[in-house]
């Protein structure tokens, strides 16, 4: 088997060993193991963008937000008729909100692509803005919505999230970005990122595969925002403000731009930091920019930039020779 199918057999494996042990868990620390796989999957998901591709995207919070309230709405208005269709029980419930994941993902996928197809001809700090602005575009027209809550919010979201969940998403996410990365279309996105004017010099579509990755990220966001949604049961516009986006930023910066590996790790310690921080919340982003400027200084590649996996598929092997 290669590393990535190992990787997301050990995933769902252990994915299952969480679920098993839960009850014997502190419901804080099932709080905080949930939030950790929520983020592992926005960092990877952005990681394709921000790190794979070359880009920089300032809105991942907004895919977020349309997947949250897109399988919220279906979950609360649509739930019970489904559920009922489908018989009831435990079997239902899973259906019911594996369904809510895949409707907030394509919806996020979709907001992705209407973005993308004119944005990605911009590169840089136009395309930065764009993104910033696509963000709070998407808060706002939230926060005036009625029929999802407007400024006070969506609850009595079914609770539907559980540590299975999170994790066997998370590592299915790890697993088709590795393999994404590893394939043709990712040798396209490694052109793009490396240089952008060559990769066109040579007859590859840039734009074409800056909006694959864009779209691709957006749904894992948007799935990211589903199980967000239905672990808290009440979500409002301001839970997905810009400093949502900055903070999955944060964690793409610091893992170390395009290393799957690192990206999970910094998940991982920057969502344990943030909950050691929440007694001095106002200290909490001065604490993530002093980190940001000690990295740059430090280790710019990031905490694992420049390490790769112990085992590679056929491109990286070809790759290496």
């Amino acid at each position: 088997m290669r590393w990535s199918h190992l990787l997301l057999t050990a995933g769902i494996i252990g994915a299952g060993v969480l679920s098993a042990c839960a009850p014997q868990i502190d419901d804080y620390a099932v709080n905080v193991i949930v939030l950790i796989g929520i983020n592992i999957i926005l960092a990877t998901s952005l990681n394709l963008v921000n790190g794979h591709t070359g880009q920089f995207s300032l809105g991942h919070a907004g895919f977020m937000a349309i997947g949250a309230y897109a399988s919220s709405a279906l979950t609360i208005y649509q739930g019970a008729p489904l559920l009922q269709a489908m018989g009831g029980g435990v079997f239902a419930n899973n259906a019911l909100f594996l369904l809510a994941l895949i409707v907030a993902g394509l919806a996020s996928a979709l907001a992705g692509l209407i973005v993308g197809v004119p944005s990605l001809r911009l590169r840089g700090d136009y395309l930065a803005i764009v993104t910033l602005g696509f963000g709070e575009i998407i808060r706002v027209i939230v926060q005036n919505t009625e029929s999802i809550g407007g400024p006070r919010g969506l609850n009595q979201i079914p609770a539907f999230t559980n540590l299975f969940w999170t994790f066997a998403v998370a590592s299915v996410t790890v697993y088709v970005v590795a393999n994404l990365v590893d394939s043709t279309y990712g040798r396209g996105f490694l052109a793009v990122r490396d240089d952008e004017i060559a990769a066109e010099a040579m007859g590859i579509n840039t734009t074409k595969y800056k909006v694959l990755a864009f779209v691709l990220g957006a749904f894992f966001a948007g799935i990211a925002g589903a199980l967000y949604a239905h672990y808290i049961t009440y979500i409002t516009p301001e839970g997905f403000n810009f400093m949502k986006s900055v903070d999955v930023v944060v964690m793409v910066i610091l893992g170390g731009m395009g290393n799957i590996f690192g990206v999970v790790l910094a998940a991982t310690l920057l969502t344990v930091l943030n909950e050691f921080l929440r007694t001095f919340e106002q200290y909490r982003m001065i604490v993530f920019a002093l980190l940001l400027i000690l990295m740059m200084i430090l280790r710019p590649q990031g905490l694992l930039g420049g390490l790769h996996w112990p085992f590679k598929g056929k491109l990286g092997k070809k790759a290496k020779a």
